[in-house]
């Protein structure tokens, strides 16, 4: 089968994206991906064996992107570009990747009539709420994430299938559409084997005499970290050499934080780093978080994070958000502490440093699902299955 994937960004890097291309490709379906480029990139080019195809873009139309759903013009701009892009290769399915795009793609397919996979990366409509330039106006004007959830349940309705990425979030899907269960895949995000494998060369990271808790990822308030630092002052009293390491964009607020608490010696802002370093922090760790916050967003997806911390066999430390809560418990792979509570949030992590044995069977427990049951060779697997029976 031609698979026409659609991406309105750049490419690469976007692991779920390749994932799924190259587990398509191997199956003996061919893969043209549509994405988009800012700079003087080939026009077209294979990446990984998928038939890559770019088109230009501008600082204008990414800004249109966010009003996607509240003036038509981005959608209408894309949509010629898509309508080359499925003429041109003679795509026979589209695949799209979220629902910025799902619009124009439905305006291409107008006569064309191709099945239509939707493929949900996160609740785009619940995460918008977060977002703080959307608090400000006119963008909180401009912009209703009412809006957003209607449309994105009107293409739910539309798409041939519709992948997303957790049970949670299909169950929430389930109940808010009341569509087909048949016609919801699950394909999780999970590590590629060659994560774990790429410890040839290791390099400790971090100062090996530490106690070294670690976190990667975004930064923003959402992601919970103010909890993790306003743990500290209560922390070092007991862990005279605990380590905060944060590896992802510094955030001047919770540098702010650290300064304001007098715990800066105890805090290190990696800056966002390559991901082939994050094997080796992960190894130079001894506890890793994700003290997410709770919306619907965060109940319902699974941060890559959770599955590379774990298939390096390291015990976790993670909020109540439902479905990291439901996968950690599951697997008995750490500790879960209710977000936003500094409290528990220290009872936990002084649990974890003063029982170095639970630590280890956490550990290795976490490891064992990831590398037994949780790659991504193993969950891609609903992906092929509805390309097979499409």
């Amino acid at each position: 089968m031609r698979i026409g994937m659609i991406l309105d960004k750049t490419f690469p890097p976007d692991p779920r994206v390749q994932n799924e291309a190259i587990e398509l490709i191997k199956e003996g379906h061919e893969v043209f991906l549509f994405c988009l480029t800012y700079t003087n990139e080939p026009s077209e080019e294979f990446v990984n064996e998928i038939k890559v195809k770019r088109y230009k873009s501008n600082k204008v139309e990414y800004k249109l992107s966010a009003l996607a759903y509240t003036v038509p013009l981005y959608s209408l701009l894309m949509k010629k570009k898509i309508a080359h892009f499925l003429n041109k290769y003679a795509v026979e399915t589209i695949h799209v990747h979220d629902m910025v795009v799902a619009k124009a793609v439905m305006l291409a397919n107008k006569k064309m009539q191709l099945p239509v996979v939707l493929d949900l990366h996160e609740n785009r409509p619940e995460i918008m709420k977060f977002y703080p330039h959307l608090k400000k106006f006119p963008q909180s004007f401009l912009i209703s994430t009412n809006k957003w959830k209607q449309k994105e349940e009107e293409f739910i309705k539309k798409a041939s299938k519709v992948i997303v990425v957790t049970k949670e979030a299909k169950e929430e899907l389930l109940r808010r559409t009341k569509i087909a269960s048949k016609n919801v895949v699950i394909v999780p995000n999970t590590v590629r084997e060659s994560f774990f494998e790429s410890l040839n060369e290791f390099k400790e990271y971090t100062v090996k005499n530490n106690f070294n808790l670690l976190y990667i990822g975004d930064t923003g308030e959402r992601r919970g970290l103010a909890t993790v630092i306003k743990s500290l002052p209560i922390l070092k009293k007991d862990i005279k050499n605990i380590k905060l390491i944060i590896v992802g964009s510094v955030n001047e607020d919770l540098k702010i934080l650290t300064e304001d608490l007098n715990v800066e010696q105890y805090v290190s802002f990696e800056g966002w780093q390559n991901e082939i370093t994050f094997p080796n922090y992960i190894k130079s760790s001894d506890i890793c978080l994700s003290p997410l916050h709770r919306n619907i967003h965060h109940d319902t997806t699974h941060a890559n994070k959770l599955f590379q911390y774990m298939s390096l066999g390291k015990p976790l430390l993670v909020s109540d958000a439902t479905a990291q809560k439901n996968i950690i418990e599951k697997v008995d792979a750490g500790l879960v502490h209710e977000e936003k509570n500094i409290e528990d949030f220290t009872r936990k992590v002084l649990t974890l440093y003063k029982e170095e044995q639970l630590r280890e069977r956490l550990g290795k427990n976490g490891e064992a699902f990831v590398r037994n049951e949780f790659t991504w060779d193993k969950t891609s697997k609903e992906l092929i299955n509805l390309y097979n029976n499409l």
